[in-house]
């Protein structure tokens, strides 16, 4: 049995010795030279080029492949940002209530501390100092229409009344009682009605005089809060959005 197993590897490896040494033939003998030459699809469109023309050819080719490359690889130039625009004022308008001359003098003396300077304006506002409320009976065809309402007051037993003169919108009016408070006014515009005196009004009388109210322009948020502070204890520093 071991002659046999010995003689068996001695002719794989007479095998094995042979066939890389050649003496067997090759499988791959048709794929080279020449056999391969021999095998090639139209050979005769082949051109065989020197070594000059082939270094013409690889030059012409990298100028293309160079710009290609740079069209490639540069990023384009990005856009420049747009510029940011101012930050809008928080207030572009306030404006207080009228005070008060005496009221505006301390209020002023207040925002001075501020130094708002031209961002700060007063306004002069009409105004009416009541001292007094009348109670009367509107004019009504000239002195003829006052005679007329005198004697209708007479005959209801009212006997305080007296006919307005001068040079006024109230002339030949007739009044029936000058008040302090517009309390007492009512109160008699009210017993004359029980009385049956038709057409009776309250005038609020007294000095024209101007009150004074302030305007902010272009106030931002902490400005706002120092000019509040400033109004502290005025009623008319109340801030209003201006219209």
């Amino acid at each position: 049995m071991l002659k046999f197993v010995f003689w068996a590897l001695l002719a794989a490896n007479a095998l094995l010795f042979a066939y890389g040494r050649g003496l067997l033939g090759n499988v791959d003998a048709e794929v080279r030279e020449p056999a391969r030459l021999r095998n090639q699809v139209a050979p005769d469109k082949l051109t065989l080029l020197t070594g000059e023309q082939a270094q013409a050819l690889a030059s012409a080719a990298k100028p293309e492949e160079t710009e290609a490359t740079a069209a490639t690889e540069v990023p384009a130039a990005a856009e420049p940002p747009a510029p940011a625009e101012p930050a809008a004022p928080a207030f572009a308008c306030l404006e207080t209530e009228a005070f008060a001359a005496g009221d505006a003098r301390r209020y002023e003396t207040r925002l001075a501390r501020i130094a708002l300077g031209a961002r700060q304006t007063r306004l002069a506002i009409p105004f009416q100092e009541v001292t007094s409320h009348l109670v009367y009976l509107p004019p009504q065809g000239g002195k003829e229409g006052a005679d007329r309402r005198v004697a209708e007051l007479r005959e209801r037993g009212v006997t305080n009344f007296f006919i307005m003169q001068g040079d006024s919108p109230l002339r030949w009016a007739v009044s029936l009682g000058v008040f302090k408070t517009e309390a007492g006014a009512r109160t008699l515009a009210a017993e004359l009605a029980k009385q049956g005196v038709q057409g009776v009004r309250i005038l609020p009388r007294g000095p024209q005089t101007n009150r004074f109210a302030y305007r902010f322009r272009d106030i931002d948020a902490p400005t706002r809060t120092r000019i509040v502070e400033a109004g502290r204890g005025f009623p008319a520093a109340v801030l209003h959005v201006c219209k």
